[in-house]
């Protein structure tokens, strides 16, 4: 019959980690302290394996392991008691063990045992002369061994073993990629993530019942995760609700995908809070020795975040979306490096036109980034990661700063021209923004009007009331306001038609196929305009290319345009003379600047 306390045991044993691991001075002190108390020559910190005794530590011995069978240390650990022999030749048990036949003829062993009454073996001392042991001896052994476990407990608690799961964390998954490196070196082998929940799955928990909730769903997940890969398989805790494992050897890639996709939909089926997560399980496939254990876990990890938006919310790793992954990670870092640098970001200019009189009335300033190793970096591809960063606030800072300087400069130098700047989403929770831009324009005496604030309708209507009341105290304080990208949002007409803003500036997606006054694009140009000319709005066109139109939004009666057939992005002092050029009344060739 199976004798399942010995298999919890055993598991327990097994899930501490430590067998078959390096010296640790930390236990060799112990021992030594055990063999000095009792004057004799040998002592030990036995493990008891399923058919061995193993040493962690040992003093006056030369092999770190005796079988299981006829073991004192064995009987000590199956009992949990405190075992003397005083003469093994006077012990039927013992006198024919392989101790008693090495010579060993004293032994005491006090139990290491956990908090779960579970018997890991000993710290035993041995003799070659019958004795006997006196109280104090005896209470010292007790004592060390309780110090052994301490040890034991302490290492387990620092990252080997996460507390709720039970399972092994990612520190124990690097040591044993060590060792499977050892021994398998050149397998083809598969790792897998498997992310039980998004974290906004766990914090919608997490608010609803409490922690210890989400406490329950990772025990139970653990638990179904341990039935589905079965004995012999070892499952690590990677994240809050993010597990791993290794593949078997000689596993076919898309069979392999195939099976873990039904198994942990069965698995997921089960789940108690089915309804409100979804697993994504990421796959990466890997050659033993050619890569790390945390490039591993990266790559796989990923792999699950990708198969968040994949059929089957399964995917494999992807080198090429790694490359994207660490570059924008990577630009992010430099960015923070680059505003405090002073020579890698600079704004440039593109002017807005004014289509009745062909007059600038202004510019956008555009910011740009030209980092030390990579060059010019596209705004399209940095600022999407910064809005999402705390870097949000000093970049929209030293954006407001810069074309406030440029403005101050200009001004000295007879220009005048307004600058719109953009602000994101992030900057709405900002409670001293609209502070911050009344300051900054009366340290520099200018005036309110002189600035335009761009906010894109999808960033207004993420969070529309606290939107709403900053675009008003922006209008209080005489800063015009623009609604950015118009048409590509979801902002209700209801909400536009209360938002204090004098501008809309129209997408640049709207006139790309804007080439005649008929077809959809035209309709649909025609209507924004009409629109927002009865909400009260002046209307920018964005992205012009071309003459026709240029000439169809005039007759729509659009106030202003911008774009390459106007002008490019150009540099503060290229700029100045563009204006210059223009206001004198020499020709500028539009499309060529």
């Amino acid at each position: 019959m199976r004798d399942h306390h010995e298999d919890a045991r055993l598991d327990a044993l097994h899930q501490l980690k430590l067998l078959d691991t390096q010296p640790s001075e930390g236990f060799d002190r112990i021992t030594r302290m055990a063999s000095q108390i009792f004057g004799l020559p040998v002592a030990a910190i036995s493990l008891t394996d399923r058919d061995r005794q193993w040493f962690k530590s040992r003093v006056g011995v030369g092999h770190d392991s005796i079988p299981r069978e006829t073991a004192p240390c064995a009987q000590v650990a199956e009992s949990s008691q405190l075992i003397v022999i005083e003469d093994f030749q006077a012990d039927p048990c013992y006198a024919n063990s392989v101790l008693g036949r090495g010579g060993t003829r004293f032994y005491a062993g006090a139990p290491l045992v956990t908090h779960d009454g579970f018997g890991l073996g000993s710290l035993c001392v041995l003799g070659t002369e019958p004795r006997k042991a006196t109280d104090a001896e005896l209470a010292a052994l007790v004592d060390l061994a309780a110090m052994v476990m301490a040890q034991i407990e302490l290492q387990h608690a620092f990252g080997r073993i996460d507390p709720v799961s039970g399972l092994p964390t990612r520190n124990q998954f690097r040591d044993d990629f060590i060792d499977l490196e050892r021994d398998h070196p050149g397998e083809q082998r598969f790792a897998v993530v498997v992310d039980m929940a998004r974290d906004d799955q766990i914090s919608r928990i997490t608010r609803a019942l409490g922690l210890a909730r989400v406490d329950d769903f990772i025990r139970e997940a653990s638990q179904s995760l341990r039935v589905t890969l079965g004995p012999g398989r070892v499952a690590y805790q990677v994240g809050n609700a993010q597990f791993a494992f290794i593949s078997p050897p000689g596993v076919e890639q898309m069979a392999y995908v195939t099976l873990l996709k039904s198994s942990f939909e069965e698995m997921h089926a089960s789940s108690s809070v089915r309804f409100v997560t979804n697993v994504a399980i990421g796959v990466r496939s890997f050659i033993v020795g050619t890569v790390s254990a945390d490039d591993v876990l990266r790559g796989a990890a990923s792999a699950a975040q990708d198969a968040r938006s994949a059929e089957g919310s399964i995917a494999l790793h992807s080198p090429a979306n790694d490359t994207a992954h660490r570059r924008q990670y990577g630009l992010l870092q430099d960015f923070g490096a680059a505003l405090e640098a002073g020579d890698q970001l600079r704004l440039m200019y593109q002017p807005r036109i004014e289509l009745a009189t062909g007059r600038c009335r202004g510019a956008e300033a555009l910011l740009r980034w030209r980092h030390p190793r990579l060059g010019e970096v596209s705004a399209a591809e940095f600022i999407p990661i910064i809005e999402q960063t705390s870097l949000a606030r000093p970049t929209t800072q030293w954006v407001l700063d810069a074309t406030m300087d440029q403005l101050v400069t200009w001004d000295r130098a007879g220009i005048e021209p307004v600058l719109s700047v953009n602000i994101s989403a992030a900057n709405l929770s900002e409670a001293d923004l609209i502070e911050r831009i009344q300051v900054a324009l009366s340290k520099r005496k200018l005036a309110p009007e002189r600035l335009e604030i761009e906010l894109t309708e999808s960033a207004i209507m993420d969070q529309p009331d606290q939107a709403l009341a900053m675009l008003r105290e922006l209008a209080d304080a005489g800063v015009c306001l623009a609604i950015d990208d118009f048409g590509t949002g979801h902002s209700s007409l209801a909400y536009l038609q209360r938002l204090p803003a004098r501008i809309v500036k129209i997408d640049q997606a709207f006139m790309r196929n804007l080439t005649q006054a008929t077809g959809p694009d035209f309709v649909l140009v025609e209507a924004m305009i009409g629109l927002a000319h009865k909400l009260g709005y002046r209307v920018v066109a964005e992205g012009i290319e071309t003459s026709e139109a240029a000439t169809i939004l005039t007759k729509l009666g659009c106030e202003e345009a911008q774009g390459f057939w106007f002008g490019r992005p150009m540099e503060a002092e290229q700029f100045a003379a563009w204006l210059s050029d223009r206001q004198s009344g020499r020709r500028v060739e539009r499309g060529d600047t």
